[in-house]
């Protein structure tokens, strides 16, 4: 009894059809009727495609890492003095050039290695807390040239969010600070 429902259960679950085939040969002795088996497929392809449609709407593909901006509103820029900002023009060669507030005279250049670009910024936010108590205060203008990548604008980004610089600003070089630095770099 149990063997018949194992069978039965079997039979169910896969489909499975038995064919009966009787001996061709009559030789007057009873021989066993011989068995084939033929197994239906089609619930299996079923499951594996619902299987694969089920992973397919749960799976989450992986999400773009992008940093958040801050973008101001639409309207008048703010004012900042020249004492709490410092510009950055971004050059060939992974150098970038800079300077603070309009002092374009003393410009100098450095790289974007940890004792380069990231000290010059925390250096500068020093010295805005010491003179307005407050280092959050620092504006960092960012300006990138055609002779900079797009993986130095990155950099650049990258070390505003280390140093903690909530004020920044990406615009273009101007002219003067391109003639600025054909002439000197």
């Amino acid at each position: 009894m149990e063997y018949l429902s194992h069978r039965i259960l079997l039979e169910t679950i896969i489909m499975a059809d038995v064919q009966q085939k009787e001996s061709s040969r009559k030789l007057g002795c009873a021989r066993s009727k011989k068995l084939s088996t033929r197994i239906d497929l089609t619930p299996m392809v079923d499951l594996g495609f619902l299987l694969i449609t089920f992973f397919i709407f749960t799976t989450t593909l992986s999400r773009p890492t992008a940093m958040k901006l801050i973008l101001p509103a639409d309207g008048n820029g703010s004012k900042s003095p020249q004492s709490k900002t410092l510009n950055l023009i971004l050059s060939s060669d992974n150098n970038v050039i800079y300077y603070s507030g309009l002092a374009k005279e003393t410009a100098a250049i450095t790289n974007y290695s940890v004792s380069g670009l990231r000290s010059i910024i925390e250096n500068k936010m020093k010295e805005v807390g010491m003179l307005s108590g407050n280092k959050s205060e620092t504006v960092v203008l960012i300006k990138p040239t055609n002779h900079s990548t797009y993986k130095n604008v990155v950099d650049a980004l990258d070390e505003m969010k280390i140093s903690g610089v909530t004020r920044f600003v990406l615009t273009d070089a101007t002219e003067e600070e391109a003639a600025l630095l054909a002439r000197r770099f």
